[in-house]
């Protein structure tokens, strides 16, 4: 069993914990995930490690499914039934000096830190550019302004920060002339995707953290196949991190909605069946 140090809410759907597993926090690199099986009976779910603490790791999720939304209600000093990993691939983080930018998109934003802690430590220059749809939406913006050398904010409706899209500030960065060694993309696919096309004209080396649908996350199974430079590739093993321009997108966005109708059926008898114990935002 793997305790619940810490557990509180980002935002007023966004979640964070602190789970106490020595083994996963003392060989997680940026860019790495694992997998959590919350009580033995329900789904296994692949998340981002956001950060390692001595043997705590951080992960970080939106309650949206079923089974976040049971993570949700849990506290510190409830315990998780298995915690798996580190899984995947590291960032390709190099050692400086680099000039690298950081974007995050909603709940993406959470895993930017670990990988702009990471970019700065190996004597990089690290741009941060993080965005949310609003000012209540938005996380993490007190920790990346204390590790990146500069950093932008963005919300959709202009509630805080510059108004619009993270593809912003990266497009007045790209435009700008300024030399720009690597970049990291990390959102919801349709926001990498667009994002991504941003930096492809310049020939910026561009990474997207892929979050296709995933089971054992050991590359047995198949179900995270991604079509990447016109070969299929296991998200599980290969990645999570590739080429942004190289990925099939139309073939990713397809796959993380053929379990639509299967999820919502889920999520309508969960709730119908469950008293919501969430935590309020602080």
């Amino acid at each position: 069993m793997y305790e619940i140090v810490k557990a509180h809410a980002l935002s007023e759907a966004v979640f964070e914990m602190w789970i106490r597993a020595p083994q996963v926090a003392r060989n997680a690199q940026a860019g790495q995930f694992c997998i959590i099986h919350p009580d033995g009976a329900g789904e296994r779910v692949p998340l981002t490690i956001s950060g390692t603490e001595g043997d705590l790791i951080r992960i970080s999720f939106m309650a949206i499914g079923t089974t976040t939304k049971l993570l949700a209600t849990l506290s510190a000093g409830d315990c998780l039934r298995d915690v798996v990993g580190p899984l995947g691939m590291p960032s390709d983080i190099a050692k400086g000096p680099e000039t690298v930018v950081i974007v995050g998109g909603g709940v993406g934003v959470a895993c930017t830190p670990i990988i702009a802690q990471a970019a700065k430590d190996a004597g990089n220059y690290v741009i941060g550019i993080i965005g949310a749809r609003n000012k209540s939406l938005l996380i993490l913006e007190d920790e990346m302004r204390e590790i990146c050398d500069e950093l932008f904010v963005t919300t959709d409706d202009g509630s805080y920060g510059i108004k619009g899209f993270a593809s912003g500030p990266l497009q007045t960065l790209c435009e700008s002339g300024r030399k720009i060694d690597k970049v990291w993309i990390i959102g919801p696919g349709m926001m990498m995707k667009v994002t991504s096309g941003v930096t492809k004209p310049y020939g910026i080396k561009t990474y997207v953290s892929l979050n296709p649908v995933m089971v054992d996350g050991t590359g047995m199974c198949g179900s995270c196949r991604v079509v990447v430079g016109g070969e299929m590739k296991f998200a599980c093993v290969d990645g999570p991190e590739f080429d942004a321009h190289l990925v099939d997108w139309d073939d990713l966005l397809a796959r993380q909605r053929m379990y639509l109708a299967e999820e919502k059926e889920s999520v309508a008898y969960h709730e119908e069946h469950h008293v919501c114990r969430c935590r309020e935002v602080a």
